[in-house]
């Protein structure tokens, strides 16, 4: 089958995909992490210009449907800290091991997530990488 599209079509908070139900937006998460506050900020998105509900991609990512104002919603996203780069939010997948740092494995690779995000936001031909495109860390626990 021949692509029908010139550019990555996977989603971001500023690069959406129009679905049946509205936008999609996807949130990058490096390393699943996020706080309370984050993820109650998200919630209030979901609900207030969304269809109500969040969604735990295979990334460890967090999307919001049926959005159906963007300009807002990422607005809101980028003033909870959740969206670091404009011109890398779509790359910034970084997949870590989650117990790290708080039990078991051989190391904590928390630090490094940070450091690898910060990393790939400071190169800009890294913005270039397709949005499925992935980093995963793990700390030795396989």
């Amino acid at each position: 089958m021949a692509r029908t599209r010139d550019t990555d079509a996977c989603p971001g908070a500023l690069q959406v995909h129009q679905a049946a139900d509205g936008a999609l937006v996807r949130v990058r998460l490096p390393g699943g992490a996020i706080t309370a506050g984050q993820l109650g900020t998200l919630s209030r998105i979901a609900t207030d210009l969304g269809g109500g509900t969040l969604e735990l991609t295979a990334r460890g990512n967090v999307q919001l449907r049926g959005i159906v104002d963007v300009a807002a919603a990422a607005e809101v996203i980028a003033g909870a800290g959740l969206l670091p780069s404009a011109t890398h939010e779509r790359v910034r997948n970084i997949v870590a091991s989650p117990l790290s740092g708080r039990t078991g494995g051989n190391l904590d690779v928390r630090p490094w997530v940070a450091e690898l995000d910060a990393a790939i936001c400071g190169e800009p031909s890294l913005a270039e990488l397709g949005g499925r495109f992935w980093f995963s860390l793990d700390d030795g626990r396989a």
